[in-house]
């Protein structure tokens, strides 16, 4: 186990080198790297105490052990209105989900917003996808005059991609594919015998379309301290092998083994300490969860890592006679262009052939489409493109609730393997809009007295072209594949749903239309840095954990030069 040093209540111990806010995947690098340069670093975390091993409690509990077979019961649901809708909602993770009957927000428009408070966040439930962003990416706002042009390229943040694929581990295999550039990894996962026949087929039949093995931040080998992984795919119960990347499996537990980090969970940020004179943060006022004490640690920097809206609403808050609509505001941009990639939509289909073959064990990665669409031209009825997770398995017993049998020889057939089923499931990029925002409710305010977040966002015109053909093109590649049957399907989701939510403070050259600057650093305040997805110009259609880390790494290097030089 790790010998964190918690903060307890009172304010003994109040002054320190950094704070990071947030202990999620952005903040425990940013605690990991700024300790390691011999900082001393205060994480606040607003949630309780999670550490790895010690609080996974269902991490080993067999499926007849939970009293309702992992269902939550109708009674308690009434508490997550908005996270029992998550797909891995159940009696093995609730406890790493809000409730949201004790953490309100308000949709302006409908938005779902899945959170975790406790120390590791978010991190203790991702997907584990990290996939490379390209040129393609970084320079498309600026090609087509859409949101303003990323300060950054390809170049300044592949040093950084390189960094941290090498500290999380991540699985993978190098594709050669220019527009999802390869990166360090350790031996992939292997795909199956039908995943290997469907990539066949999408080589022969199209141009530019490929089915590769995800590149997971779980780990195929031993590294780092970690343990490989067991193909148990139970990740998000908390992983007692640390196979699967989180701030509670490594980041956290090595800034502690510096010595340089003190860990204070239970402390609800309420507003950043702003100084007139020096035109810097002084620190950051807390309220205590548990006793409602107001209290105060001081910094000479501070890094902002809550989670996209976490970091968004504790700017908004943070008001001052300097920065009258939010701290670091002085573009009035805050809170604005706020994205989360669009997804649901694809086609399942089944195969009957192979039916030799099977596969061991359950396989934590999926495979992967790379976006295809508008690569050297935008030749489609929308801007930007998609790629495809798929998930692909043999139907089992289960298969017997869905179609009509009775006798000994059917219940026989049901002992064995049935068809081999496909799901071509579509991520697309949303585009940037200044509509699409965060707000600070004007009368409701939660527990703390902190005003309600207040959420507006919808799909563009762009997105529902773009939907059309995510649709048919999963068709038209599971035909290719030579599937029996293929259908399509969209479940219309609403924003916020794939959890990839980013904007609302975000990167550029020019103070006036932007809150961050090239280094992820305040225009407005030189010692505050945001270094989560609240930084995003655009959001791609990759999944965006990879280049949060990776920024997060590249802001604390530059941040540790310049407190050595002085300028902070």
């Amino acid at each position: 186990m790790t010998d964190f040093n918690i903060l307890g209540k009172g304010i003994s111990g109040n002054i320190y080198d950094a704070i990071v806010i947030g202990s999620g995947i952005t903040g425990g690098i940013a605690a990991k790297e700024l300790t390691e340069a011999g900082l001393k670093v205060l994480v606040l975390e607003r949630g309780r105490m999670v550490e790895h091993i010690k609080d996974y409690p269902t991490a080993l509990t067999d499926p007849w052990e939970f009293k309702l077979r992992n269902l939550v019961s109708l009674e308690e649901q009434k508490h997550y209105e908005v996270q029992k809708s998550i797909y891995l909602f159940g009696e093995d993770s609730k406890h790493f989900l809000v409730k949201d009957s004790e953490h309100p927000y308000i949709q302006d428009k409908p938005f779902t917003w899945h959170r975790g408070y406790q120390v590791g966040g978010r991190s203790l439930l991702w997907s584990k996808h990290c996939y490379r962003f390209s040129d393609l990416d970084f320079e498309a706002n600026m090609k087509e005059g859409i949101g303003i042009d990323w300060p950054i390229r390809y170049k300044d943040i592949e040093q950084w991609y390189d960094k941290i694929e090498s500290y999380v581990g991540i699985s993978g295999s190098r594709d050669g594919i220019a527009n999802l550039p390869d990166g360090h990894y350790l031996p992939p996962f292997e795909m199956n015998a039908f995943e290997k026949h469907i990539k066949e087929r999408l080589r022969k039949s199209f141009d530019g379309r490929d089915l590769i093995i995800g590149r997971m931040a779980i780990l195929t080998q031993d590294h780092n301290g970690r343990k490989r992984c067991h193909g148990r795919n139970l990740c998000y119960r908390g992983c007692i092998f640390g196979a699967p990347y989180s701030s509670n499996s490594a980041s956290l537990p090595d800034a502690a083994k510096t010595g340089n980090l003190t860990l204070r969970p239970f402390s609800v940020v309420e507003s950043l300490i702003y100084d007139d004179k020096t035109q810097k943060l002084k620190g950051v006022r807390v309220i205590d969860s548990e006793t409602n004490q107001s209290l105060e640690f001081f910094a000479k920097v501070v890094f902002l890592n809550a989670s996209t809206l976490g970091s968004t609403q504790i700017l908004l808050q943070s008001k001052t006679k300097e920065f009258p609509n939010g701290m670091a505001n002085s573009s009035g941009v805050l809170g604005h262009y706020l994205m989360d990639h669009h997804a649901y939509v694809g086609a399942v289909g089944g195969y009957s052939g192979l039916k030799d073959s099977f596969y061991y064990g359950e396989r934590p990665a999926s495979v992967y489409v790379p976006r295809f669409r508008n690569l050297k031209q935008n030749d489609q009825s929308y801007l930007r493109g998609f790629g495809f997770e798929n998930y692909t398995s043999r139907s089992d017993w289960t298969r017997g609730f869905s179609g009509a049998g009775v006798g000994a020889e059917w219940k026989e057939s049901m002992t064995k393997p049935g068809e081999w089923f496909a799901y071509f499931e579509a991520y697309g990029e949303t585009l940037p809009e200044y509509k699409n925002q965060v707000t600070l409710s004007e009368d409701q305010k939660d527990k703390w007295g902190l005003p309600l977040l207040k959420i507006s966002m919808e799909y563009g015109e762009n997105e529902k072209k773009m939907r059309v053909d995510m649709q048919q093109s999963a068709v038209e590649m599971l035909k290719a594949a030579e599937l029996d049957w293929v259908e399509p399907f969209d479940r219309h989701p609403t924003p916020g749903t794939v959890i990839h939510e980013m904007g609302t403070a975000r990167m550029g050259n020019d103070p006036e239309t932007s809150v961050l600057n090239k280094w992820n650093q305040a225009h407005d305040i030189a010692n505050l840095f945001v270094t989560d997805g609240a930084c995003m110009d655009s959001s791609a259609c990759q999944n965006p954990s990879l280049t949060y880390m990776s920024l997060t790494a590249r802001a604390c290097d530059y941040a540790v030069k310049e407190m050595k030089k002085g300028n902070i």
